[in-house]
């Protein structure tokens, strides 16, 4: 859509549904600057649905003559990329125009009269993949304020009204939903975290999102919402512990859930430990925390579906760099709290994947996010959605910087784990599934083989150059380091270590992009300067 087509609709975008998707659309006409007959219906309401399932439906009040069918239709064509040939059906009818955004009850009961349909051709859906993430978010539709502001309201009410009594009951029975600008309560859909969601989509590629509470609250929840009791997860061994620990303790004792753990670099051990008919679901991470193992998302969803098991991953550490839902993954999950935020100031996560499953899992009889309640605010959800557009540049330098260490750190003598390094085990790999211009990541490891070593080499970054923070999580634009086995990695025993190949000593760092890249190696060769154990370090 142009950009002046974009900016007389200030007010035209109520909302985007993930039930089914739906992009709603009030247009007075008065307000169209291509078509002066179409200006003679004097503010005649016009609503267009553009669905998930590439039908485009328009009502008109009154209904419009056979030259402002296609008038319209060119309209449309032009503004949502359709083909030339798209077809409109012959038959007319009106629906009353409204005088308020919330529709009434008695407004929806003229919903299946006369509809002009776009035949279902080739729409670009709102979610379509592009060949940079950047620019799918891009196109991903500008959310306006209420008021014609360049950036959209918060909707921060907990409940909303109705017009007509007779609705409520409606929205209960699943009859009206937010598809059609109709909400209950913000524990089950709000108007801001469900735009945020879509950007979210947008960034994944996938068909819808819901954002949640935190990384954890979204993978409890679509663990929970694929798996019932007696249910079985195959998983890599190597993953964030939190993950681990809801894996191996929690939903066994609490929800019957088994999990076999595997080396996600085997695939033919991935393919045994999945048993026909009771594995549900298997969990990896795109670049593993904290060990960097790049995993082959398309051979692992081919093992995967083959044997009808859906696939969901991690993509916290890695996004822009890799679109799992893009190489073939059913579900992504994030942790927003990391890169996304890029802030260290929020807590979110979000479910990226099929329509179906977002809508099921809030469904208000059996939708574990409508009933377990990671329920994002809305404020929140504001913040991170003004984030979004500039995540690939950071991401960018993030990556820039992890590389440029990693490279200098390596010639230095230091044992460092980075995917972008040439003798990575998986750096191929990397290569091949990467976003282009996006780099490997920008999370390395250096492995000081010895908590000791470990834990005296941050003291010196932190408190005596201050190249970087001692703290946990990632994605800041300061470097943040931790020694990943006693903490972030602290929920697995010795033994579980070992397999994930975690060493005592491996310091996991979130490179940041603040000052300059020069100004911060100086700081990094300083402390380097400051270890005594030659022993380890070639140089000093």
């Amino acid at each position: 859509m142009s950009d002046q087509n974009i900016m007389w609709i200030k007010k035209k975008i109520i909302f985007q549904c993930i039930r089914p998707l739906n992009q709603q659309i009030y247009i007075d006409p008065t307000e169209i600057p291509i078509s002066k007959e179409l200006r003679k219906t004097n503010g005649d309401l016009i609503t267009i649905v553009l669905s998930i399932n590439k039908t485009l439906t328009f009502f008109t009040n009154p209904p419009h003559s056979a030259s402002h069918h296609q008038i319209l239709k060119n309209f449309l064509i032009n503004s949502y990329q359709l083909p030339p040939n798209s077809h409109m059906a012959d038959t007319a009818g009106a629906v009353n125009a409204l005088t308020t955004k919330k529709r009434s009850g008695s407004d929806d009961n003229n919903d299946d009269g006369g509809a002009f349909m776009v035949a279902k051709k080739q729409i670009k859906p709102m979610t379509m993949w592009e060949d940079d993430p950047a620019a799918s978010l891009a196109n991903a539709r500008h959310e306006f304020g209420e008021h014609g502001g360049v950036n959209m309201s918060i909707e921060a009410s907990a409940t909303f009204t109705v017009m007509e009594p007779d609705t409520m009951r409606r929205m209960f029975s699943g009859e009206l939903g937010p598809d059609r600008d109709f909400f209950i309560y913000s524990r089950h859909f709000n108007p801001t975290v469900l735009n945020l969601s879509r950007q979210m989509a947008a960034l994944e590629g996938t068909e819808a999102a819901y954002c949640t509470a935190s990384g954890m609250s979204a993978i409890s929840s679509v663990l929970l919402q694929l798996c019932s009791s007696g249910g079985h997860v195959v998983a890599s061994r190597t993953l964030y512990g939190g993950t681990y620990a809801l894996l191996s303790h929690f939903m066994p004792r609490a929800c019957n859930i088994t999990t076999s753990f595997v080396d996600i670099k085997d695939v033919a051990a991935v393919k045994e430990a999945i048993v026909q008919g009771r594995t549900k679901v298997l969990y990896f991470e795109a670049v593993s925390n904290p060990t960097l193992t790049v995993a082959d998302v398309p051979e692992l969803c081919r093992v995967a579906h083959d044997k009808g098991v859906t696939v969901v991953v991690d993509n916290t550490f890695a996004p822009m760099v890799i679109s799992p839902a893009r190489l073939g993954a059913d579900v992504v999950v994030h942790s927003i709290s990391k890169y996304i935020s890029g802030g260290a100031d929020i807590i979110a996560g979000a479910v990226c994947g099929p329509a179906n499953l977002v809508n099921s899992m809030m469904d208000l009889h059996q939708g574990a996010l409508m009933l377990l309640g990671p329920t994002m605010n809305p404020k929140v959800a504001f913040e991170l959605s003004e984030r979004l557009p500039h995540l690939g540049m950071r991401m960018k330098e993030h990556c820039n910087r992890a590389l440029t260490y990693a490279i200098r750190l390596k010639k230095l003598g230091l044992k460092v784990i980075y995917p972008g390094l040439d003798d990575h085990p998986d750096h191929e790999l990397i290569k091949k599934l990467a976003n282009k211009d996006y780099g490997f990541g920008g999370i390395l490891c250096v492995d000081m083989e010895t908590e000791e070593r470990a834990n005296r080499f941050m003291n010196f970054l932190q408190n005596y150059t201050q190249f970087g923070f001692m703290a946990v999580s990632l994605g800041y634009y300061e470097t943040l380091m931790s020694c990943s086995g006693s903490s972030t990695s602290s929920e697995m025993n010795e033994e579980e270590k070992i397999l994930a190949g975690i060493s005592p000593g491996l310091i996991r760092m979130s490179i940041g992009y603040s000052g300059t890249l020069e100004q911060k190696w100086s700081q990094l060769e300083k402390a380097l300067s400051r270890m005594q154990d030659t022993n380890l370090f070639q140089k000093y």
